[in-house]
Protein backbone atom coordinates (compact mmCIF):
# COMPACT_ATOMS: atom_id res chain seq x y z
CA UNK A 1 0.00 0.00 0.00
CA UNK A 2 2.98 2.39 1.11
CA UNK A 3 4.10 1.85 -2.44
CA UNK A 4 0.95 2.49 -4.52
CA UNK A 5 0.53 5.42 -2.50
CA UNK A 6 4.10 7.07 -3.32
CA UNK A 7 3.49 5.79 -6.53
CA UNK A 8 0.46 7.85 -6.68
CA UNK A 9 2.21 11.07 -5.42
CA UNK A 10 4.87 10.76 -7.59
CA UNK A 11 2.44 10.80 -10.56
CA UNK A 12 0.39 14.14 -9.42
CA UNK A 13 3.56 15.79 -8.67
CA UNK A 14 4.44 14.89 -12.35
CA UNK A 15 1.13 16.28 -13.78
CA UNK A 16 1.76 19.09 -12.19
CA UNK A 17 4.90 20.12 -12.95
CA UNK A 18 3.85 19.18 -16.94
CA UNK A 19 0.85 21.36 -16.05
CA UNK A 20 2.80 23.82 -15.48
CA UNK A 21 5.14 23.92 -17.83
CA UNK A 22 2.72 24.02 -20.04
CA UNK A 23 1.35 26.92 -18.88
CA UNK A 24 4.28 29.02 -18.92
CA UNK A 25 4.80 28.06 -22.82
CA UNK A 26 1.63 29.34 -23.60
CA UNK A 27 2.38 32.75 -22.06
CA UNK A 28 3.69 35.94 -24.41
CA UNK A 29 7.08 37.16 -23.64
CA UNK A 30 4.59 40.78 -24.28
CA UNK A 31 2.71 39.64 -20.91
CA UNK A 32 6.13 40.48 -18.81
CA UNK A 33 5.70 43.75 -16.37
CA UNK A 34 6.79 47.11 -18.05
CA UNK A 35 9.69 46.87 -15.65
CA UNK A 36 11.03 43.32 -15.97
CA UNK A 37 11.19 44.40 -20.38
CA UNK A 38 13.07 47.92 -19.05
CA UNK A 39 15.66 45.76 -17.28
CA UNK A 40 16.05 43.63 -19.86
CA UNK A 41 16.41 45.93 -22.76
CA UNK A 42 18.59 47.96 -21.10
CA UNK A 43 21.58 45.28 -21.09
CA UNK A 44 20.84 45.60 -25.45
CA UNK A 45 22.79 48.00 -27.28
CA UNK A 46 21.13 51.25 -28.96
CA UNK A 47 21.16 49.45 -32.08
CA UNK A 48 19.26 46.56 -31.21
CA UNK A 49 16.70 48.62 -29.28
CA UNK A 50 16.19 50.79 -32.12
CA UNK A 51 16.09 47.82 -35.15
CA UNK A 52 14.37 44.92 -33.01
CA UNK A 53 12.63 45.20 -29.38
CA UNK A 54 11.00 48.62 -30.67
CA UNK A 55 9.51 46.39 -33.68
CA UNK A 56 8.40 43.34 -31.65
CA UNK A 57 4.93 44.88 -30.02
CA UNK A 58 3.22 47.46 -28.41
CA UNK A 59 4.20 46.75 -24.85
CA UNK A 60 7.96 45.91 -26.24
CA UNK A 61 7.68 49.62 -28.29
CA UNK A 62 6.62 50.94 -24.79
CA UNK A 63 9.46 49.70 -23.07
CA UNK A 64 12.19 50.31 -25.47
CA UNK A 65 11.34 54.03 -24.97
CA UNK A 66 11.30 54.52 -21.14
CA UNK A 67 12.94 57.28 -20.00
CA UNK A 68 15.59 55.32 -18.35
CA UNK A 69 16.74 53.85 -21.33
CA UNK A 70 17.91 57.35 -22.59
CA UNK A 71 19.88 59.44 -19.62
CA UNK A 72 22.73 58.49 -22.36
CA UNK A 73 22.05 58.76 -26.14
CA UNK A 74 25.45 57.49 -27.22
CA UNK A 75 26.24 57.02 -31.06
CA UNK A 76 29.95 57.77 -31.39
CA UNK A 77 30.85 54.04 -30.62
CA UNK A 78 28.67 53.87 -34.33
CA UNK A 79 31.08 56.16 -36.24
CA UNK A 80 34.63 54.82 -34.69
CA UNK A 81 33.64 50.96 -35.78
CA UNK A 82 31.79 51.66 -39.67
CA UNK A 83 33.55 50.31 -42.42
CA UNK A 84 32.59 51.52 -45.52
CA UNK A 85 32.41 54.90 -47.45
CA UNK A 86 32.55 57.69 -44.79
CA UNK A 87 32.13 60.74 -47.51
CA UNK A 88 28.35 59.36 -47.34
CA UNK A 89 28.41 60.81 -43.37
CA UNK A 90 28.73 64.55 -45.09
CA UNK A 91 25.36 63.89 -46.98
CA UNK A 92 22.11 66.20 -45.98
CA UNK A 93 20.09 62.32 -46.01
CA UNK A 94 22.39 61.37 -43.58
CA UNK A 95 22.38 64.20 -41.57
CA UNK A 96 18.73 63.63 -41.41
CA UNK A 97 18.50 60.30 -39.85
CA UNK A 98 21.03 61.54 -36.83
CA UNK A 99 18.64 64.35 -36.34
CA UNK A 100 15.45 62.22 -36.63
CA UNK A 101 17.36 59.75 -34.08
CA UNK A 102 18.30 62.60 -31.59
CA UNK A 103 15.36 64.05 -31.61
CA UNK A 104 13.24 61.07 -30.78
CA UNK A 105 15.66 60.53 -27.68
CA UNK A 106 15.37 63.46 -26.49
CA UNK A 107 11.60 63.55 -26.76
CA UNK A 108 11.70 59.68 -24.84
CA UNK A 109 13.77 61.13 -22.21
CA UNK A 110 11.77 63.88 -20.75
CA UNK A 111 14.14 65.72 -19.64
CA UNK A 112 16.74 62.71 -17.81
CA UNK A 113 19.37 63.05 -20.77
CA UNK A 114 22.62 63.97 -19.39
CA UNK A 115 25.08 62.81 -22.07
CA UNK A 116 25.09 63.00 -25.85
CA UNK A 117 27.45 61.83 -27.97
CA UNK A 118 27.06 61.90 -31.67
CA UNK A 119 28.08 63.69 -35.14
CA UNK A 120 26.71 64.54 -37.99
CA UNK A 121 23.57 66.38 -36.47
CA UNK A 122 22.20 70.01 -37.12
CA UNK A 123 20.38 72.77 -34.98
CA UNK A 124 17.20 71.15 -35.81
CA UNK A 125 18.20 68.51 -33.64
CA UNK A 126 20.22 70.16 -31.14
CA UNK A 127 18.14 72.99 -30.51
CA UNK A 128 15.25 70.41 -29.26
CA UNK A 129 17.46 68.23 -27.17
CA UNK A 130 18.91 71.53 -25.30
CA UNK A 131 15.24 72.18 -24.67
CA UNK A 132 14.54 68.73 -23.28
CA UNK A 133 17.74 68.28 -21.46
CA UNK A 134 17.85 70.55 -18.94
CA UNK A 135 20.34 68.14 -16.99
CA UNK A 136 22.84 67.52 -19.82
CA UNK A 137 26.03 67.20 -18.58
CA UNK A 138 28.60 65.75 -21.39
CA UNK A 139 27.54 67.02 -25.40
CA UNK A 140 30.05 65.67 -28.18
CA UNK A 141 29.13 66.77 -31.39
CA UNK A 142 31.92 66.44 -33.57
CA UNK A 143 32.00 66.98 -37.37
CA UNK A 144 28.36 68.76 -37.64
CA UNK A 145 28.60 71.20 -40.44
CA UNK A 146 25.27 72.51 -39.70
CA UNK A 147 25.88 73.32 -35.90
CA UNK A 148 25.35 76.75 -35.23
CA UNK A 149 25.37 79.71 -32.76
CA UNK A 150 21.97 79.21 -32.97
CA UNK A 151 22.00 75.82 -30.97
CA UNK A 152 25.14 76.08 -29.21
CA UNK A 153 23.12 79.47 -28.12
CA UNK A 154 20.52 77.45 -26.38
CA UNK A 155 22.63 75.11 -25.11
CA UNK A 156 24.20 77.60 -23.50
CA UNK A 157 21.18 78.95 -21.66
CA UNK A 158 19.67 75.78 -20.65
CA UNK A 159 22.49 73.20 -19.90
CA UNK A 160 24.02 74.79 -17.04
CA UNK A 161 25.53 71.70 -16.03
CA UNK A 162 27.33 71.34 -18.83
CA UNK A 163 31.02 69.65 -17.78
CA UNK A 164 32.09 68.74 -21.03
CA UNK A 165 31.75 70.16 -24.34
CA UNK A 166 32.97 68.73 -27.53
CA UNK A 167 32.46 70.87 -30.86
CA UNK A 168 35.69 69.76 -32.71
CA UNK A 169 35.18 69.87 -36.78
CA UNK A 170 32.32 72.28 -35.73
CA UNK A 171 33.07 75.50 -38.34
CA UNK A 172 29.72 76.82 -38.58
CA UNK A 173 30.51 77.86 -34.00
CA UNK A 174 32.39 80.82 -33.65
CA UNK A 175 33.66 82.23 -30.23
CA UNK A 176 30.40 84.10 -29.55
CA UNK A 177 29.08 80.58 -29.13
CA UNK A 178 32.18 80.25 -26.46
CA UNK A 179 31.50 83.47 -24.65
CA UNK A 180 27.88 82.43 -23.71
CA UNK A 181 28.98 78.55 -23.07
CA UNK A 182 31.25 79.94 -20.47
CA UNK A 183 28.49 82.44 -19.26
CA UNK A 184 25.95 79.83 -18.66
CA UNK A 185 27.78 76.62 -18.14
CA UNK A 186 30.30 77.61 -14.89
CA UNK A 187 31.25 73.98 -14.36
CA UNK A 188 32.20 73.51 -17.76
CA UNK A 189 35.44 71.43 -16.99
CA UNK A 190 36.36 69.96 -20.41
CA UNK A 191 36.27 71.96 -23.85
CA UNK A 192 37.21 69.92 -26.98
CA UNK A 193 37.43 72.90 -30.11
CA UNK A 194 39.92 70.59 -32.54
CA UNK A 195 40.02 71.77 -36.27
CA UNK A 196 41.09 68.96 -39.26
CA UNK A 197 44.21 69.12 -40.21
CA UNK A 198 44.51 72.28 -42.42
CA UNK A 199 48.48 71.80 -43.25
CA UNK A 200 47.92 68.65 -44.99
CA UNK A 201 44.09 68.50 -45.98
CA UNK A 202 45.03 65.59 -48.02
CA UNK A 203 43.92 62.87 -45.23
CA UNK A 204 40.68 64.42 -45.76
CA UNK A 205 40.53 64.38 -49.06
CA UNK A 206 37.61 62.23 -50.95
CA UNK A 207 35.76 62.23 -47.43
CA UNK A 208 35.05 65.82 -46.56
CA UNK A 209 33.49 67.92 -49.20
CA UNK A 210 36.04 70.67 -50.27
CA UNK A 211 34.10 73.56 -49.28
CA UNK A 212 33.60 72.73 -45.80
CA UNK A 213 37.64 72.29 -45.42
CA UNK A 214 37.92 75.67 -46.50
CA UNK A 215 36.06 76.82 -44.12
CA UNK A 216 38.47 76.46 -41.44
CA UNK A 217 37.87 79.19 -38.73
CA UNK A 218 40.69 81.69 -39.32
CA UNK A 219 40.43 83.50 -35.80
CA UNK A 220 42.37 81.02 -33.35
CA UNK A 221 43.24 84.15 -30.98
CA UNK A 222 39.69 85.66 -30.94
CA UNK A 223 38.88 81.92 -29.71
CA UNK A 224 41.86 82.06 -27.09
CA UNK A 225 41.27 85.58 -25.66
CA UNK A 226 37.51 84.31 -25.19
CA UNK A 227 38.12 80.56 -23.59
CA UNK A 228 40.79 82.93 -21.26
CA UNK A 229 37.77 85.23 -20.23
CA UNK A 230 34.88 83.54 -19.77
CA UNK A 231 36.26 79.71 -19.07
CA UNK A 232 38.77 80.05 -16.10
CA UNK A 233 37.45 76.14 -14.51
CA UNK A 234 38.49 74.75 -17.19
CA UNK A 235 41.13 71.49 -16.76
CA UNK A 236 40.81 70.37 -19.77
CA UNK A 237 41.54 71.74 -23.17
CA UNK A 238 42.00 70.55 -26.75
CA UNK A 239 42.63 72.79 -29.92
CA UNK A 240 44.41 70.63 -32.53
CA UNK A 241 45.60 72.55 -35.45
CA UNK A 242 44.25 76.26 -33.93
CA UNK A 243 45.67 78.98 -36.09
CA UNK A 244 46.15 80.80 -32.63
CA UNK A 245 49.72 82.85 -32.13
CA UNK A 246 51.95 82.91 -28.67
CA UNK A 247 49.56 85.93 -28.11
CA UNK A 248 46.33 83.70 -28.03
CA UNK A 249 48.29 80.98 -25.88
CA UNK A 250 49.58 83.45 -23.40
CA UNK A 251 45.89 84.86 -22.42
CA UNK A 252 45.40 81.01 -21.69
CA UNK A 253 48.09 80.53 -19.53
CA UNK A 254 46.84 83.53 -17.61
CA UNK A 255 43.26 83.12 -17.71
CA UNK A 256 43.28 79.08 -17.38
CA UNK A 257 45.15 78.41 -13.98
CA UNK A 258 43.28 75.28 -13.32
CA UNK A 259 44.57 73.44 -16.66
CA UNK A 260 45.83 69.98 -15.89
CA UNK A 261 45.61 68.87 -19.54
CA UNK A 262 46.51 71.11 -23.04
CA UNK A 263 46.67 69.55 -26.50
CA UNK A 264 48.29 71.65 -29.03
CA UNK A 265 49.12 69.45 -31.55
CA UNK A 266 49.28 70.62 -35.22
CA UNK A 267 49.04 74.53 -33.56
CA UNK A 268 51.78 75.93 -36.65
CA UNK A 269 52.06 79.09 -35.45
CA UNK A 270 53.64 78.65 -32.31
CA UNK A 271 56.51 78.89 -30.88
CA UNK A 272 58.85 77.35 -28.72
CA UNK A 273 59.22 80.61 -26.40
CA UNK A 274 55.35 80.70 -26.11
CA UNK A 275 55.24 76.87 -25.46
CA UNK A 276 57.56 77.70 -22.28
CA UNK A 277 56.41 80.79 -21.11
CA UNK A 278 52.53 79.09 -20.69
CA UNK A 279 54.19 75.28 -19.40
CA UNK A 280 55.54 77.77 -16.55
CA UNK A 281 52.52 79.89 -15.50
CA UNK A 282 50.14 76.72 -15.94
CA UNK A 283 50.91 75.12 -12.20
CA UNK A 284 48.56 71.85 -12.17
CA UNK A 285 49.34 71.36 -15.73
CA UNK A 286 50.08 67.11 -15.70
CA UNK A 287 50.10 66.83 -19.35
CA UNK A 288 51.33 69.31 -22.53
CA UNK A 289 50.59 67.71 -26.18
CA UNK A 290 53.06 69.84 -28.14
CA UNK A 291 52.28 71.09 -31.82
CA UNK A 292 55.03 68.36 -33.32
CA UNK A 293 53.58 66.70 -36.53
CA UNK A 294 55.32 66.02 -40.08
CA UNK A 295 54.45 68.21 -43.42
CA UNK A 296 55.80 66.55 -46.54
CA UNK A 297 58.84 67.80 -47.94
CA UNK A 298 56.75 68.39 -50.84
CA UNK A 299 54.36 70.97 -49.12
CA UNK A 300 57.04 72.06 -47.48
CA UNK A 301 58.56 73.79 -50.33
CA UNK A 302 55.61 75.79 -51.79
CA UNK A 303 55.28 79.50 -51.41
CA UNK A 304 52.43 78.47 -48.81
CA UNK A 305 55.11 77.17 -46.40
CA UNK A 306 58.03 78.69 -47.41
CA UNK A 307 58.08 81.26 -44.11
CA UNK A 308 58.39 78.03 -41.87
CA UNK A 309 61.99 77.82 -43.60
CA UNK A 310 62.45 80.45 -40.38
CA UNK A 311 61.82 77.94 -38.28
CA UNK A 312 64.78 77.99 -35.38
CA UNK A 313 62.14 80.39 -33.37
CA UNK A 314 59.72 77.52 -33.47
CA UNK A 315 58.76 74.51 -31.39
CA UNK A 316 59.63 71.19 -33.63
CA UNK A 317 61.11 68.42 -33.20
CA UNK A 318 63.71 66.81 -35.47
CA UNK A 319 60.91 64.50 -37.02
CA UNK A 320 59.34 67.88 -38.57
CA UNK A 321 61.84 68.14 -41.29
CA UNK A 322 62.40 64.21 -42.18
CA UNK A 323 62.81 63.62 -45.56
Amino acid sequence: MEKDGTDEETRTIHNDSSSLKSMAGMRSWSDMTHECLVVIISRLSIEDRWKGTMLVCKSWMDASRDASLFTTFDLDHFFLSAAGDTSLWWSPHFERRIDAMLRSAALCADGRMREIRLRHCSDWSLVLAAERSPMLQVLSIKSCPNVTDLSITKIASTCSMLRVLDISYCYEISHKSLELIGRGCPNLKVLKRNLMNWLDPSQHSGIVPDEYLNACPQDGDREAITISSFMHNLEHLELRFSKMTGDGLERISNGCGNLEHLDLFGCANLTSRAMERASVKLKNLKKLVRPNFYIPRALFHTERYGHWRLYDDRFQTGAFFQI
